[in-house]
Formats: structure tokens, sequence, C-alpha cells
């Protein structure tokens, strides 16, 4: 997508977490809601548990998951979502990325869970969340996020 329009800064901060999350952020994005929870419960491993619900607030805050790197996330993250389902050493999260097709799969099973697609402009680029009156985006198919 292009980003000419954006500063030195805002293109770094482009798609990805810059600095640690407030605490109102960890709970509007982080906040494990029933779905989750059920959709968890039947992950093994602290792990995995761990991974799919960070997985599920970074799709939220950012409106993509990070599948090729899904620890890029601010450790106040892991630490909120830990404590959510009770994952006494948050430090397993780093066994999430051990085999790597998990966080794709992953990522379907949220979207499929949450009704979450991909849209894209009639160029091929990815919509982001917030350009809404973008050119050439149609408003009408939910250009909310780019899942």
């Amino acid at each position: 997508m292009p980003v000419e329009f954006l500063s030195d800064d805002q293109a770094a901060a482009y798609e990805r977490f810059v600095g640690d999350l407030t605490r109102s952020e960890l709970e509007g994005y982080f906040l494990l809601d029933g779905t989750a929870l059920d959709l968890i419960a039947n992950k093994r491993g602290a792990h995995n548990r761990l991974g799919f619900g960070l997985q599920i607030g970074t799709v939220r805050y950012l409106g993509h998951f990070l599948t090729e790197d899904p620890l890029d996330v601010p450790w106040s993250a892991v630490e909120y979502v830990a404590g959510q389902l009770d994952v006494a050493d948050p430090s397993v999260v780093k066994r999430y990325t051990e085999r790597q097709p998990t966080a794709y799969e992953h990522s379907w099973e949220i979207r499929a869970a949450y009704g979450y697609r991909n849209f894209v402009d009639p160029g091929g680029a990815r919509a982001a969340g917030g350009f809404h009156g973008r050119p050439g985006l149609d408003p009408r198919r939910g250009c909310g996020g780019a899942v």
C-alpha cells in the first residue's frame, strides 16, 4: 500500500506496534471475550493458548495478523493476556513460533470465528483500517481493516 503521504515516523509505525500499550488499549483490544475463550479452551499448551490470544488482540489493534512474527507485540500485551488465561509464566509464549504454520492456522480460525475478511483495493494492495474514504475502496464492503 502506498504510504508516501505519511511522515517517516508514521511510515515506520504503519501496521506494527510502537512502544508500550496503555491500560485502556489493553482492555479495549486484548480483553478476551467469550468467543475467544471458547476457541482458546481447545488449544494444547500454554504457549498456544497465549499465542492465540495475542493473535486476537493483534488483529483487533492493528487490523491484521502478525503471522510472520506473531510475537512482535509489546510485553504488556503478553502479560495482560497471560493473566486472563492463568498462564503463570508468560515467557512460555516463546514456544509459540516453534511450528511456523501454527500462527497461520490460528489466524484462519480467528477469521472464521469472527467473520474477518481480507480486503483488497482494485490495485491489489491491502486496505488498512482508518482509510475508509480512500479512493478506490468501497465503503459498503466494510473496509474497517485488513485482516
